[in-house]
């Protein structure tokens, strides 16, 4: 499983090379960035659920950032930033301001002008040149929506970045413990197919 898992990750090198990482250097390379644990695989994942849901642009050096610092499985982090993309961002946005809005108990903007603030900011990516532009853009339109979606946001990725990490950890010693007890199982037969092997050899012996 942790063959295939590195397979569809990103390489240590694409991620050096990355020209949004490669300015951490030697940094990079520490091995616990690489390593396959419980605890660095659910990091990683929260790292970059949090920040693909919290902001819709730059969620790779951020993610990459605190995967470093908290010494997380940086390639996790770095890839789960993909829950929000050109076909998630619109409901986990939309979602959000409606989260946000019953969460405050106001009402800004009507609906219909929000479904067409947070459209007109998913194209942002797609139609403006530059990180420092997008960024500008993005907080233009979404700025407009107000404290909702930044309540709601806050939510989203909180809670869905605690429970992906939570999540992981349990799976991973389930499965942990499910891969032992096999291990415990097919040894006893074993040790059973032997020992009824041995009394068949004594058999002839005996008489």
């Amino acid at each position: 499983m942790k063959y295939k898992l590195k397979q569809l990750l990103p390489t240590p090198e694409t991620l050096r090379n990355n020209r949004w990482l490669s300015w951490m250097g030697p940094v990079l390379n520490h091995p616990r960035l690489w390593h396959f644990s419980r605890k660095g695989i659910a990091m990683g994942l929260a790292l970059g659920i949090f920040f693909g849901l919290l902001i819709p642009v730059a969620q790779i050096p951020f993610s990459a950032t605190m995967a470093v610092l908290l010494r997380a499985n940086l390639p996790m982090a770095v890839a789960s930033t993909l829950v929000t993309n050109p076909v998630t961002f619109g409901p986990v946005y939309y979602g959000a301001y409606r989260l946000g809005k019953w969460v405050l108990g106001q009402e800004d903007i009507s609906e219909t002008n929000a479904v067409e603030i947070l459209e007109k900011a998913e194209a942002v990516p797609a139609t403006t040149e530059g990180w420092s532009a997008r960024i500008a853009a993005w907080l233009t339109y979404l700025g407009t929506v107000g404290k909702p979606l930044v309540v709601g946001l806050a939510i989203v990725a909180t809670a869905g970045g605690l429970a992906v990490y939570f999540l992981t950890s349990a799976l991973w010693v389930l499965k942990t413990r499910w891969t032992r007890n096999r291990r415990l199982r097919e040894r006893s037969v074993r040790d059973t197919q032997e020992t009824q092997r041995q009394r068949t050899d004594k058999q002839p012996s005996e008489r």
